[in-house]
């Protein structure tokens, strides 16, 4: 992992940031000890058939018991309305 320090990042911000959105994960040092680690937050997309999202659908309107909701997210007896 690339090192970087204090120095650096404050006079190549922009460069370092496009960087770490390109992937790269870099260490920062302050007098050559390191101090942080800079890296990309990878975003992840949510699969909507995970029955989790599908609990706001169900009920018509009633709300659900503990039971009922850990049945739709466990899949036991699941059954989509």
């Amino acid at each position: 992992m690339k090192k970087i320090s204090m120095l650096e990042l404050r006079l190549n911000t922009k460069k370092i940031i496009k960087q770490v959105q390109s992937g790269q994960s870099l260490i920062l040092t302050r007098r050559g000890i390191p101090v942080a680690r800079i890296e990309p937050i990878i975003q992840e997309t949510q699969n909507q058939n995970d029955p989790f999202f599908l609990l706001s659908g169900l009920g018509k309107g009633a709300s659900l018991s503990n039971a009922e909701m850990d049945g739709i997210i466990y899949c036991k007896n699941f059954s989509p309305l």
